[in-house]
């Protein structure tokens, strides 16, 4: 008779092995618990893109610097697809500073709340809802949803035949760009006037080709500037309300009433915008003399790059020199179209009152010259800042005069304007010229186009058990059928 099979563990070293996975399984429990509890108690907010909901540095910048209680009511219906990335949007407001306040408010299931809000802000249409409201002790900025978003309307495929049926599709959330523009109005009441010169060919601030200037007209917007057309024919002057005056892409020569009127703005502490491009080599604008008055060298030609290019005809530039306009764009780039070379007047002897201008940004020094074939290829500058050092006991009618000068004005037309770092430059550049500096750390919000995964109250609740319950107690089970089949 053959011998009775042995177990292989005795009942001791079953309970053993039993007891050995029991604990493990708790342990790994308890560590699911604790980073649970330590994720939603310091690090409550979870990111899937990179853009998406945190905020950009410079919008950091400027709410560290706000120190009035700010109340932003969010009126708006809570099932509407927008809320909940806006609520966590300004919650991140929130915990970047203590006196931004968020008070939602749904009118839809909170009628008496809903009348609170209309009676104090006098909301009289019925189309008044889903908005945000920026109230600092009475400075009221109403943003409504449809400035928050974009979106295209794209054709969908249709079940009846011959029916052609179509949707929007969001393209960008603007919700950081939008707020921190209304938290910067409401902080500074009365916005800067920028005016933007035509009459000599310059695109327009509402034309949308691809030269034209409405994108760089909203950055202006968006940094609570008010943006004016302004010719200079006739009798008009630059206006005394003038905050920045902004000439660019002139194809044509100024008339000399024209020169002597910026000439004369300049003089009394204006601050100018110049942005020159290529056509202005084969029309001179006649504003070349004014600026080597000022220590500004413009060259009649064009810089190209052998190798710092993508097509030819562009710059790319990667290194920039040390000052306020340029130096938040460091690891950046810029790309600029067929620019001329902006430099520096070297004077022998100058003034102990010369204006101070420094070089922004230089080609490489393989750059040569596209009318110059015999110059030997170096270093080229491509834009130069400007600053009037103050003078004693003298006081100027509009300040101190700065001015930023740029060799190329295509680089923040429409279609470039989004190129590299492009579109911050224009925001630092015009901060620079208006003095302000706390705009100038960091860089700026971006369109999200990357959605967070948004989550109600009752999803969270769920996900929360199937990290706390589910998952460790699947794990328990499999312990636990592991061990009863060894056990036999």
């Amino acid at each position: 008779m053959a011998d009775k099979i042995q177990p292989s563990f005795s009942p001791g070293r079953r309970w053993k092995i039993g007891f050995d996975v029991l604990v493990r399984t708790g342990l790994v429990l308890a560590v699911v618990v604790m980073a649970t509890y330590i994720g939603a108690k310091f690090y409550g907010r979870f990111y899937l893109s990179s853009q998406a909901q945190q905020l950009s540095t410079r919008t950091l910048s400027m709410l560290h610097s706000i120190t009035n209680r700010v109340t932003v009511t969010v009126y708006y219906d809570k099932e509407d697809d927008w809320y909940p990335m806006i609520k966590a949007l300004l919650d991140e407001y929130h915990s970047a500073n203590q006196d931004i306040i968020i008070n939602p408010v749904d009118y839809v299931r909170d009628a008496g709340e809903a009348e609170k809000i209309k009676d104090l802000y006098k909301f009289n249409s019925p189309t008044e809802k889903n908005l945000v409201i920026f109230d600092d002790n009475g400075r009221v900025k109403i943003v409504s949803g449809n400035e928050l978003s974009q979106s295209v309307t794209e054709q969908v495929p249709s079940e009846h035949k011959g029916k052609l049926e179509f949707e929007k599709r969001p393209t960008a959330f603007l919700g950081e760009m939008v707020f921190t523009s209304s938290l910067l109005a409401v902080e500074n009441p009365k916005p800067l006037k920028a005016y933007f010169l035509q009459g000599d060919g310059e695109p327009s601030l509402s034309d949308t080709g691809d030269q034209g200037y409405l994108k760089f007209g909203a950055i202006l917007n968006e940094n609570n500037i008010t943006n004016v057309p302004l010719e200079l024919l006739g009798e008009n002057p630059v206006p005394d309300d003038c905050s920045l005056l902004i000439i660019a892409g002139p194809r044509g020569t100024f008339a000399q009433t024209e020169l002597q009127k910026i000439d004369q703005y300049l003089s009394q502490g204006g601050r100018l915008f110049m942005l020159y491009n290529y056509f202005s080599l084969k029309e001179p604008t006649g504003l070349d003399a004014i600026f080597a008055r000022w220590g500004v060298a413009v060259l009649d030609d064009v810089v190209q790059e052998p190798k710092n290019t993508t097509s030819g005809q562009d710059v790319i530039i990667n290194t920039f020199n040390n000052h306020p306009v340029v130096n938040p764009l460091t690891g950046l780039a810029l790309q600029l179209i067929l620019p001329r070379p902006i430099g520096v007047v070297d004077l022998q002897n100058p003034p102990a009152d010369a204006p101070k201008v420094d070089a922004l940004v230089m080609s490489s020094p393989q750059s040569t010259l596209m009318n110059d074939s015999a110059a030997p290829p170096r270093s080229y500058p491509l834009m130069v800042a400007v600053e009037q050092k103050a003078v004693p006991g003298v006081a100027s009618t509009r300040g101190t005069t700065r001015m930023v000068v740029v060799g190329d004005s295509f680089f923040l037309g429409n279609r470039q304007i989004e190129s590299a770092a492009n579109r911050d430059f224009a925001g630092y550049a015009v901060n620079w010229l208006l003095d302000r500096t706390i705009l100038l750390n960091g860089i700026g919000p971006r369109p999200v186009t990357e959605f967070r995964l948004t989550m109600t109250e009752t999803q969270q609740k769920n996900v929360r058990w199937l990290l706390l319950g589910a998952l460790p107690g699947v794990i328990l089970l499999f312990g636990g059928i592991v061990w009863f089949v060894r056990r036999k």
